[in-house]
Protein backbone atom coordinates (compact mmCIF):
# COMPACT_ATOMS: atom_id res chain seq x y z
CA UNK A 1 0.00 0.00 0.00
CA UNK A 2 2.98 2.09 0.62
CA UNK A 3 3.96 2.98 -3.44
CA UNK A 4 -0.32 3.44 -3.78
CA UNK A 5 0.10 6.16 -1.19
CA UNK A 6 2.46 7.64 -2.80
CA UNK A 7 1.05 8.29 -6.00
CA UNK A 8 -2.05 9.20 -4.60
CA UNK A 9 -0.32 11.68 -2.76
CA UNK A 10 2.40 13.03 -5.23
CA UNK A 11 -1.56 13.52 -7.30
CA UNK A 12 -2.52 15.82 -4.06
CA UNK A 13 0.23 17.48 -4.22
CA UNK A 14 0.47 18.02 -7.62
CA UNK A 15 3.51 16.24 -8.35
CA UNK A 16 1.70 13.78 -10.66
CA UNK A 17 -0.95 16.05 -12.99
CA UNK A 18 -3.47 13.27 -12.76
CA UNK A 19 -6.00 12.02 -10.25
CA UNK A 20 -6.05 8.11 -8.66
CA UNK A 21 -10.04 7.33 -9.78
CA UNK A 22 -10.15 3.40 -8.64
CA UNK A 23 -8.02 0.84 -6.52
CA UNK A 24 -8.55 -2.21 -7.24
CA UNK A 25 -7.54 -5.18 -5.49
CA UNK A 26 -8.14 -9.09 -4.60
CA UNK A 27 -8.29 -8.96 -0.80
CA UNK A 28 -10.85 -5.89 0.38
CA UNK A 29 -8.44 -6.01 3.67
CA UNK A 30 -5.33 -5.14 1.97
CA UNK A 31 -3.83 -2.14 3.63
CA UNK A 32 -3.73 -0.68 -0.20
CA UNK A 33 -7.61 -0.52 0.22
CA UNK A 34 -7.86 1.01 3.42
CA UNK A 35 -5.33 3.61 2.50
CA UNK A 36 -7.67 4.30 -0.74
CA UNK A 37 -10.86 4.41 1.56
CA UNK A 38 -9.65 6.85 4.13
CA UNK A 39 -8.32 9.34 0.58
CA UNK A 40 -11.76 8.89 -0.55
CA UNK A 41 -11.18 6.79 -3.31
CA UNK A 42 -13.00 4.53 -4.81
CA UNK A 43 -12.14 0.72 -4.41
CA UNK A 44 -12.89 -2.19 -5.65
CA UNK A 45 -12.42 -6.17 -4.65
CA UNK A 46 -12.17 -8.58 -7.33
CA UNK A 47 -11.09 -12.25 -6.21
CA UNK A 48 -10.05 -14.62 -8.26
CA UNK A 49 -11.30 -17.03 -5.64
CA UNK A 50 -14.52 -16.00 -6.66
CA UNK A 51 -14.21 -16.51 -10.39
CA UNK A 52 -13.91 -19.78 -12.38
CA UNK A 53 -11.26 -19.39 -14.62
CA UNK A 54 -8.67 -16.71 -15.23
CA UNK A 55 -10.38 -15.60 -18.51
CA UNK A 56 -13.39 -14.83 -16.14
CA UNK A 57 -10.90 -12.91 -13.44
CA UNK A 58 -9.52 -10.80 -16.34
CA UNK A 59 -12.80 -10.52 -17.82
CA UNK A 60 -13.88 -9.01 -14.96
CA UNK A 61 -11.40 -6.64 -14.14
CA UNK A 62 -11.02 -5.27 -17.88
CA UNK A 63 -15.15 -4.21 -17.24
CA UNK A 64 -13.69 -2.29 -13.79
CA UNK A 65 -11.32 -0.21 -15.90
CA UNK A 66 -13.16 0.12 -18.56
CA UNK A 67 -16.29 1.27 -16.58
CA UNK A 68 -14.28 3.19 -14.05
CA UNK A 69 -12.99 5.39 -17.10
CA UNK A 70 -9.17 4.50 -16.17
CA UNK A 71 -6.68 5.69 -18.58
CA UNK A 72 -3.40 4.56 -17.06
CA UNK A 73 -3.08 1.52 -15.11
CA UNK A 74 -0.24 1.36 -12.47
CA UNK A 75 0.65 -1.89 -10.80
CA UNK A 76 2.35 -0.62 -7.45
CA UNK A 77 2.10 -3.69 -5.58
CA UNK A 78 -0.44 -5.65 -7.34
CA UNK A 79 0.85 -9.04 -7.48
CA UNK A 80 -1.01 -10.74 -10.36
CA UNK A 81 0.00 -11.07 -13.93
CA UNK A 82 -2.53 -9.25 -16.29
CA UNK A 83 -4.31 -11.58 -18.82
CA UNK A 84 -3.74 -10.60 -22.53
CA UNK A 85 -7.43 -9.01 -23.10
CA UNK A 86 -6.15 -7.19 -20.16
CA UNK A 87 -3.06 -5.82 -21.79
CA UNK A 88 -4.25 -5.48 -25.25
CA UNK A 89 -6.56 -3.17 -24.04
CA UNK A 90 -4.25 -0.56 -22.25
CA UNK A 91 -0.76 -1.29 -24.07
CA UNK A 92 1.51 1.50 -23.60
CA UNK A 93 -0.79 2.82 -20.50
CA UNK A 94 0.17 -0.50 -17.95
CA UNK A 95 2.98 0.73 -15.29
CA UNK A 96 4.97 -1.49 -12.84
CA UNK A 97 6.96 -0.37 -10.16
CA UNK A 98 10.36 -3.28 -10.01
CA UNK A 99 12.53 -3.03 -7.03
CA UNK A 100 15.52 -3.60 -9.08
CA UNK A 101 17.58 -2.29 -12.02
CA UNK A 102 15.76 -4.33 -14.70
CA UNK A 103 17.25 -6.38 -16.68
CA UNK A 104 19.02 -6.98 -13.21
CA UNK A 105 16.87 -9.31 -10.68
CA UNK A 106 13.84 -9.13 -12.34
CA UNK A 107 11.51 -12.14 -13.62
CA UNK A 108 9.15 -14.80 -12.31
CA UNK A 109 9.88 -14.60 -8.70
CA UNK A 110 11.79 -11.69 -8.33
CA UNK A 111 9.21 -9.94 -6.53
CA UNK A 112 9.43 -7.44 -2.99
CA UNK A 113 11.97 -9.23 -0.42
CA UNK A 114 13.17 -11.81 -2.92
CA UNK A 115 14.92 -9.28 -5.24
CA UNK A 116 16.41 -7.76 -1.78
CA UNK A 117 17.87 -11.03 -0.92
CA UNK A 118 19.14 -11.45 -4.28
CA UNK A 119 20.78 -8.71 -4.60
CA UNK A 120 22.54 -8.59 -1.17
CA UNK A 121 23.56 -12.33 -2.02
CA UNK A 122 25.34 -11.66 -5.16
CA UNK A 123 27.16 -8.47 -3.77
CA UNK A 124 26.57 -6.04 -6.35
CA UNK A 125 27.28 -2.44 -5.19
CA UNK A 126 24.00 -0.74 -6.79
CA UNK A 127 19.88 -1.25 -7.00
CA UNK A 128 17.47 0.75 -7.49
CA UNK A 129 14.29 0.63 -9.25
CA UNK A 130 12.64 0.51 -12.89
CA UNK A 131 9.55 1.67 -13.93
CA UNK A 132 8.57 0.03 -17.02
CA UNK A 133 5.52 -0.64 -18.94
CA UNK A 134 3.74 -4.02 -18.79
CA UNK A 135 3.78 -6.60 -21.57
CA UNK A 136 2.77 -9.93 -22.35
CA UNK A 137 6.30 -11.06 -19.87
CA UNK A 138 7.69 -10.60 -17.01
CA UNK A 139 9.21 -7.66 -16.30
CA UNK A 140 10.13 -6.87 -20.19
CA UNK A 141 8.26 -4.37 -21.28
CA UNK A 142 10.30 -0.98 -22.41
CA UNK A 143 11.69 0.84 -19.38
CA UNK A 144 10.40 4.52 -18.55
CA UNK A 145 12.47 5.37 -16.23
CA UNK A 146 15.13 4.17 -13.38
CA UNK A 147 16.85 5.38 -9.97
CA UNK A 148 19.88 3.83 -8.59
CA UNK A 149 20.53 3.09 -4.87
CA UNK A 150 23.78 2.27 -3.27
CA UNK A 151 24.39 -0.77 -1.02
CA UNK A 152 25.69 0.01 2.23
CA UNK A 153 28.15 -2.82 3.30
CA UNK A 154 25.85 -3.62 6.21
CA UNK A 155 22.94 -3.52 4.75
CA UNK A 156 20.45 -6.52 4.98
CA UNK A 157 17.39 -7.20 2.73
CA UNK A 158 15.13 -5.35 5.23
CA UNK A 159 17.22 -2.11 5.90
CA UNK A 160 17.82 -2.18 1.63
CA UNK A 161 14.17 -3.12 1.45
CA UNK A 162 13.20 -0.02 3.23
CA UNK A 163 15.47 2.73 1.75
CA UNK A 164 15.28 1.73 -2.24
CA UNK A 165 11.31 2.47 -1.45
CA UNK A 166 12.05 5.85 0.63
CA UNK A 167 15.15 6.79 -2.02
CA UNK A 168 13.45 5.89 -5.24
CA UNK A 169 9.82 3.78 -5.23
CA UNK A 170 8.04 6.56 -3.81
Amino acid sequence: GSNMQAIVDACISGKINGEVVLVLGVRNDAPAMERARAAGIKTMTISPKDLITEEWYDAAVLEALISNRVDLVCLAGYMRVLGQRIIEAYRGRIMNVHPALIPSFCGRGMYGHHVHEAVIARGVKVTGVTVHFVDEDYDTGPIILQKAVYINEHDTPQTLQKRVMEEAEW
